[in-house]
């Protein structure tokens, strides 16, 4: 894999998220931040918005890859935001740019970014609640799932085993 400037990490899930779903995005995005990482989502609401808010929040950068041809479609959270006009396409611009992913609950899209990361070789770390693929890694929490995930994009770690 090429060399990043910044590290980029994924936030994937539901457009329609538990109160508890959304608590860990916003938790997994204030992480993010913390860890000086851009985090990467589809831009729009629910867990996206959630994590997007965490992170900007707390100084972070948040890269928007939007389903639509407006930025104005972006959640406010939203510090950079690409408007693809793609729809659902986009998901797979979304696993192709992070370097990682961690999903928050989720139906269909948020499997079909799973599923296309993990093709790529990319780790995908999931919350309780997301879909479970094979191939993909169980976190119990947002602080385990931004360990895992910054753990295996480390150049000095172990490959990253499969749980």
């Amino acid at each position: 894999m090429a060399q990043c400037l910044k590290t980029i990490i994924g936030v994937i899930g539901a457009s329609r998220p538990t109160a508890a779903g959304a608590a860990q995005a916003e938790q997994v995005g204030r992480l993010l931040a913390k860890h000086g990482v851009v985090l990467v989502c589809g831009g729009l609401g629910g867990a996206m918005a959630a994590a997007a808010r965490g992170c900007a929040r707390n100084g972070g950068e948040v890269l928007g890859i939007l389903p639509g041809p407006d930025i104005a479609q972006a959640n406010p959270h939203v510090t950079l935001a690409v408007p693809t006009n793609m729809g659902h396409a986009r998901n797979v611009i979304i696993a192709h740019t992070a370097q990682a992913l961690i999903a928050v609950e989720g139906e269909c899209g948020t499997i079909s970014e799973m599923a296309v990361a993990l093709k790529l070789g990319k780790p995908v770390i999931a919350l309780p609640g997301a879909p479970q693929i094979p191939g993909m890694r169980l976190a119990a929490t947002p602080e385990d799932a931004v360990r895992q995930a910054l753990a295996c994009l480390t150049a000095d770690s172990p490959p990253c085993p499969l749980t």
